[in-house]
């Protein structure tokens, strides 16, 4: 009777999770599967069976082979910018400095915002001729840029990099943060008493154990980059000529505007594959050292 009474604890909390996981994520992942394998506008039987001709079409489109282009130059520069400037603010911020509580807290506030509310916010900064973008880049000597920032192809995307870094800088650098305060002052000061100098200590000490949060950091960076969605869609909505679009948002027009579900259905199994792919090889290949003492079996051995 302990047996099953242990039993029916598990399935008590341990059903409802499997109902929420099956009803929110397995049953989607199957429709969308489903549904790219057919021609369907959202409305009706789906009775028109085209195979794999709308993952063929995907992979034939070359506004879709331009969205995964955007994808991998936005990972790019997370990677080499956002991450870098994130990590450089952390290790600026963990100094004893006077207010580094309040410099804290501004970085990290942009990252409570919600990507709407960050969207419309830069939308009215950069609006042509009125907004404070242009006003600037006119007291710098930058007039070429002015009006161009959201509407011209070879602007906008670094616009919205900008407006990126600006949101989520905050939360890797928050992340950084805790890292390099995780580290043992002994370490460090066990170098300093080797002789080894600021610049040392950071490169053979520092960056080292930070090591596993800077995977991770990287990690939730290029996932956040190939799903890029709603921060792009209110301020451009992908234009102009599809030059901002993602993948996502490509999901969405051929779903909801044009009518194309199937087409959506197949650019979502493509997404959700990708995303699938990389966090497995990732897991595998980079966090696999991280998590090899994460998990034990049972009697802790």
């Amino acid at each position: 009777m302990r047996g099953w009474g242990d039993w029916a604890s598990v399935a008590w909390f341990l059903v409802p999770a499997l109902v929420l996981f099956l009803v929110f994520v397995l049953a989607p992942i199957v429709v969308a599967v489903y549904t790219g394998f057919f021609k369907w506008g959202g409305i009706g039987p789906m009775d028109d069976f085209v195979g794999f001709a709308n993952y063929t079409r995907l992979f034939d489109d070359e506004v879709f082979l331009g969205d995964l282009g955007r994808g991998l130059y936005l990972i790019v520069l997370s990677i080499t910018i956002q991450l870098p400037f994130a990590l450089f603010t952390a290790v600026l911020l963990n100094q004893r400095l006077r207010g580094r509580a309040v410099y804290r807290m501004l970085f990290f506030a942009p990252y409570i915002l919600s990507e709407v509310v960050t969207a419309v916010l830069f939308t009215m900064i950069f609006l042509p001729g009125a907004g404070m973008a242009d006003h600037l880049a006119g007291l710098l000597g930058l007039e070429g840029l002015q009006g161009k920032w959201l509407a011209d192809p070879s602007t906008v995307m670094p616009t919205l990099f900008v407006v990126m870094i600006w949101k989520y800088f905050g939360f890797h650098m928050m992340l950084f943060l805790a890292g390099l305060q995780s580290i043992p002052s002994e370490i460090l000061e066990a170098a300093a008493i080797d002789g080894a100098g600021a610049w040392r200590r950071f490169r053979h000490v520092t960056l080292p154990l930070l090591g596993p949060t800077i995977r991770i950091s990287v990690f939730l960076s290029i996932i956040g980059s190939i799903q890029l969605f709603d921060l792009v869609w209110v301020m451009t909505a992908g234009g102009p000529n599809h030059s901002s679009e993602t993948m996502a948002i490509a999901m969405f027009q051929f779903g909801f505007k044009r009518y194309q579900v199937g087409y959506a259905g197949a650019i979502s199994v493509v997404l959700f594959m990708i995303s699938l792919v990389f966090s497995l090889f990732y897991q595998r290949y980079v966090l696999r050292r991280d998590l090899s003492g994460a998990v034990t079996s049972g009697g802790g051995r």
